[in-house]
């Protein structure tokens, strides 16, 4: 998606230990005309996998999902990293954090997520894949199934969207970088 790839070129900072900062325009503050042009890509992307919802992740992942989730006319849930005491008969799991180097537990109701769903997921990054992992777990968990996973941004060199691939799970990603190395931003020419 050349849009987002300029995007990433001109205003993105490649950080030490691998870290791409997009937190101007993508993670902190947003830009919701970007916004829509990753929705509609993704909607464009994931027209044939019968998605009837969207899921993502608190909170760089509620964006791109709500955006989409209005572009497809699905509705949107979002796992929770801290289980709110209004929350009954969760399903829950445990992810690792690369960039904030801790394990957090997510959660999400049963009562937005079940058998007979099939389930979107929308997030920002792809990199090791531990995000979509525990996904993976909570719909499975659900007894949901899985329609296809959705990222603005892959690092290939950290090879989650590999894993995935190989699993079978359909994986787009809107902008690839291919490496980090010496802190310049590498992406691949899709």
């Amino acid at each position: 998606m050349k849009i987002l790839e300029d995007r990433i070129m001109r205003d993105g900072k490649c950080l030490d230990g691998g870290t791409l900062k997009v937190d101007s325009f993508i993670n902190h503050q947003m830009d919701p005309a970007l916004m829509k042009a990753v929705a509609d890509e993704m909607a464009r992307r994931f027209k044939a996998d019968g998605a009837n919802k969207i899921l993502t992740i608190e909170a760089s992942g509620i964006a791109p999902a709500i955006m989409t989730g209005y572009v497809t006319g699905l509705p949107v849930v979002f796992a929770k990293k801290k289980k709110p005491v209004t929350m009954d008969g969760m399903l829950s799991t445990t992810v690792y954090s690369f960039t904030k180097k801790h394990n957090y537990d997510i959660c999400v109701s049963k009562e937005f997520i079940g058998p007979g769903d099939r389930m979107l997921f929308i997030d920002d990054f792809l990199a090791n894949g531990n995000a979509a992992k525990g996904i993976i777990d909570l719909i499975r968990q659900a007894g949901a199934e899985l329609a296809g996973m959705g990222f603005i941004i892959e690092k290939a060199f950290q090879h989650g969207g590999d894993a995935l691939r190989t699993a079978g799970i359909h994986v787009e990603s809107l902008a690839i970088i291919d490496s980090l190395d010496d802190n310049k931003i590498k992406i691949r020419r899709q």
